[in-house]
């Protein structure tokens, strides 16, 4: 797609700050206005439209796809969203266990323990593991007191947090990456353990290194667009 706009800028309306380009608001797929709840984050969405040479490539512009997932989609289909995340804390990543090499059950116990120890003292909710093949059923109350936490989030926190969490494969991770325990880099080497893991014993392929780098940047961009939320 050739860009065919000039001049990039932000300003404020009564909803919040518009990006526009030449003068004329940006629109989703969806076709809402976009409309940015901070100009920090306006700013940020501005730089990505500006930073584009003769053509558009919107892979380049992952804040600009979070804005417009939760303009098309949050508002609209929110209880599905936080149901179908809400189902990732039933088999997390960080509550399933090696029972063997002793090295990644070492390295599993020291990345992933202070996760669920925060998770435990901040949120009052303490999730079960398990070691091997075995599933593990977590409590009723553990997961009402997830949702609890879900459903305080704003659309724009959520959508940030979702991406996180489908990305990690973990709720646990993403819920410390959005709440500023962690950043992208903690949050990828503890979404990573098992994959790093095996990746220094085997090597890394081309694909595994593409899905890696994937995981990176969405992480680093679920978090960046928190930081612009500000609060």
């Amino acid at each position: 797609m050739k860009r065919l706009y000039k001049e990039v800028s932000v300003i404020e309306v009564p909803e919040g700050f518009a990006v526009l380009l030449d003068g004329r608001p940006v629109m989703t797929p969806g076709r809402w206005q976009l409309v940015l709840p901070t100009h920090a984050l306006a700013a940020a969405i501005a730089a990505e439209w500006e930073a584009h040479g003769a053509h558009i490539r919107p892979d380049t512009m992952p804040l600009m796809q979070l804005a417009a997932t939760v303009l098309d989609h949050v508002a609209i289909h929110r209880a599905a969203i936080e149901a179908a995340t809400l189902r990732y804390a039933e088999t997390d990543t960080v509550c399933y266990r090696a029972d063997a090499p002793l090295e990644l059950v070492r390295l599993q116990r020291i990345t992933w323990d202070p996760l669920l120890d925060w998770l435990a003292e901040q949120h009052r909710v303490a999730l079960a593991i398990s070691t091997g093949i075995l599933p593990v059923a977590q409590a009723q109350a553990a997961l009402d007191g997830l949702s609890r936490i879900m459903a305080a989030m704003d659309d724009w926190r959520l959508c940030a947090f979702q991406a996180a969490v489908a990305c990690s494969g973990s709720f646990v991770i993403a819920l410390a990456l959005t709440e500023g325990q962690i950043d992208a880099g903690d949050a990828f080497r503890a979404a990573e353990v098992d994959a790093s893991f095996e990746i220094d014993r085997w090597g890394e392929d081309a694909e595994s290194t593409h899905r890696r780098r994937t995981v990176a940047a969405d992480l680093a961009a679920a978090r960046r667009f928190v930081e612009l939320l500000g609060g």
